[in-house]
């Protein structure tokens, strides 16, 4: 359904391609939903597999609890996407002849990944993701900025796939057949150690995924995607990534401990770094793109916790860290798919994603405002909202770890608490910066003061989305109990069928763990739905002592100026600078300055530039250094077909000639 409706999206004209290509994806999504809730309910796998003539390969493909899980993800968001891209893409006709197109086929690949049980199908479902999500991208190329985005992100998602086809066959050994099961069962040895097939993974996967230092196409991409995309992109298939390493580690065999370790410092490195770098954005897509690098921090952070919780046998650790992860994958799928349809809705009012030019648009854009800053609190973990959950669960580990462990899991828990610490007060003063420059004050620029308010078509989707984060947040015991069955599938290191009832990591011992996290939830979450009424109660009789009475509005007081203007507001800058001056050093935060001098100053001034250190002072330096080098080969490049010939030929005869040297 997802592939014949792009394909009939893309033959017709007008319109009706943009009406067939979304209702051919929210048809095709729905449909996708039917299969996945009912495996995760009855926790039955379903397979199937057909013979493929390519070598090493089968048309191997599966849902259990872990994949049924991804699907809802990938179906339900992108099902909403496709709603709102129908209204976000109607007046531009440029885009509307591909769009749809290229967006059902993400749709259909990433289902393809989740699914896929052999490594040379799960490669093509990989490659197809890419180049798909690789056009959307680079839907409006006509301009310079939207190109280089492409070609960094086409160039970062192919080293990672080179590192995942190593991974596959060394993974496989000497085996004539890359299907999970036999893998999984040892069929035949590797060709490398399990450390070095795991970094393989975690190259391959976390470049994906957009952990740091691999997160260098993320910031990039997102500002050039139409914005339906980016939410489908950042909240969907950068897990893509997650899913792979979840997918592949019960694969390598009982983890050892420094696999946790490194995990959980690359996701606190990558959680600490992305919020700074978010903080220190003038745009908006880009800032909550460098927020997703965070949140991907965050998930690595509780698979690096169940990780060690797993090599050092203590199941509460291991239960609630891949819990905690997997509640986050879904939590951040819902507040960022809404955060960014919600920057779609502002660029589409205002025309411009600089938040430093926007300001007051709550007044203007009031339904995008509201739906934006319950994003914003989700994300930046505030109860009764989702966005709390996953972090808390991935907190209540290393709380447990701390008082009764031993000392090395008991200092993963201080290392973690403190890094989540710095994590969510920064997150918190990223988005309050964020809302109140562009959604509260005074209008700084004439786009501001003319905004307007979106279509139906694009707030109805905002709406559920902002619905979910707050139903997810009051019903968090009845969604962990909902994944429980996915979880044992990564908390353990041996296939399920082959526990040992009395195993410290069984799955009786997990799921035990998740009923006693799942009765924390309800108590907190009875805190929460108390408070919400109490807070509804105490607004309607605020609205009811105030019917009879007509509250003036006035000026905001301007510290006594006669006639204050809207250049005298905090600008984004501002507001960040305490946070950013202190982590200069590390983020290369440029400051200028002109301060005012005598009595009466005509002029002043304060500016920060930051960017990306790894980008700048490593990846940049190293690929001007290639392409010099690798220039030299140009001349080789003749353009005569006479000398290809001679190519292929002069190939083939160094080819025979190793083999007569080596089987004489």
């Amino acid at each position: 359904m997802l592939v014949l409706s792009g394909v009939s999206s893309w033959l017709s004209r007008g319109r009706r391609a943009a009406w067939v290509g979304s209702a051919g994806a929210v048809l095709g999504c729905a449909l996708g939903l039917i299969p996945a809730f009912r495996v995760l309910l009855r926790s039955t796998p379903e397979s199937l597999t057909l013979p493929w003539s390519i070598p090493l390969a089968s048309f191997s493909v599966g849902v259990d609890p872990l994949s049924a899980f991804f699907l809802l993800l990938v179906f339900g968001l992108s099902a909403l996407a496709a709603i709102y891209g129908a209204g976000y893409l109607r007046h531009d006709a440029g885009a509307r002849t591909a769009a749809w197109l290229w967006f059902n086929l993400l749709i259909a690949s990433m289902a393809l990944v989740v699914v896929a049980r052999n490594g040379i199908l799960f490669l093509v479902a990989w490659e197809g993701m890419t180049l798909a999500s690789y056009f959307l991208v680079t839907l409006h190329h006509g301009r310079r900025e939207v190109r280089h985005a492409g070609r960094t992100y086409l160039i970062a998602m192919h080293i990672g796939t080179a590192f995942l086809m190593v991974f596959f066959l060394a993974l496989s050994g000497t085996s004539s057949s890359l299907d999970f099961g036999p893998i999984e069962q040892g069929a035949a040895p590797p060709l490398l150690a399990p450390g070095a097939l795991f970094l393989l993974a975690l190259v391959g996967f976390g470049t994906k995924a957009g952990l740091m230092p691999l997160h260098m196409w993320l910031p990039e991409a997102h500002p050039a995607a139409p914005a339906h995309v980016s939410a489908v992109m950042s909240g969907v298939m950068i897990k893509m990534g997650i899913y792979g390493l979840l997918r592949t580690l019960p694969l390598l065999g009982p983890p050892p401990p420094w696999w946790g370790w490194l995990l959980l410092g690359i996701g606190l490195i990558s959680g600490i770094l992305g919020v700074l770098y978010a903080l220190a954005q003038s745009e908006l897509k880009r800032l909550l793109a460098y927020s997703s690098i965070e949140n991907i921090g965050i998930i690595a952070c509780g698979m690096g916790v169940g990780l060690i919780g797993v090599s050092h046998h203590v199941p509460f650790l291991a239960a609630l860290g891949f819990a905690g992860a997997l509640l986050h994958v879904l939590n951040h799928a819902l507040f960022k798919g809404l955060l960014f349809l919600a920057a779609g809705s502002l660029i589409h009012g205002t025309g411009t994603g600089e938040i430093e030019g926007l300001g007051g648009l709550l007044r203007r854009m009031p339904w995008t405002g509201g739906v934006f800053l319950t994003g914003a609190m989700a994300i930046a973990g505030l109860p009764p909202l989702n966005g709390f959950l996953g972090e808390f669960l991935i907190l209540l580990g290393p709380f447990r770890a701390a008082a009764v462990s031993s000392s090395q899991v008991a200092l993963s828990g201080f290392v973690l608490i403190a890094g989540l610490a710095l994590i969510g007060g920064f997150a918190a003063v990223c988005f309050v910066r964020a809302f109140g420059i562009a959604f509260l004050g005074e209008a700084r620029t004439a786009a501001a003061r003319e905004a307007h308010e979106s279509g139906a078509l694009l707030r109805a989707p905002m709406a559920i989305l902002a619905a979910l984060c707050l139903a997810i947040g009051l019903g968090g015991p009845w969604v962990l109990r909902a994944l429980a069955p996915a979880v044992p599938y990564v908390a353990t290191a041996a296939p399920i069928g082959e526990l040992d009832a009395a195993s410290a990591l069984s799955k009786a011992a997990v799921t035990a763990e998740l009923d006693t996290a799942a009765a924390i939830l309800a108590r907190i979450a009875a805190v929460a739905a108390a408070f919400l009424v109490l807070t509804l109660l105490a607004l309607a009789t605020r609205a009811a002592l105030l019917a009879r009475r007509r509250p003036a509005r006035v000026p905001t007081w301007g510290c006594g100026y006669a006639a204050p203007t809207s250049r005298m507001q905090y600008t984004g800058s501002s507001f960040a600078q305490p946070v950013l001056e202190i982590f200069a050093p590390v983020l290369g935060t440029r400051i200028s300055s002109l301060k005012p001098t005598g009595l009466f100053p005509a002029q002043a001034s304060h500016a920060t530039a930051t960017t990306d250190t790894f980008r700048e002072r490593v990846v940049t330096p190293i690929a001007n250094e290639m392409g010099r080098r690798l220039g030299h080969f140009r001349r080789i490049q003749e353009g005569r077909v006479q000398i290809y010939v001679l190519y292929i030929a002069l190939t083939l005869l160094a080819v025979l000639v190793y083999q007569f040297l080596v089987n004489p």
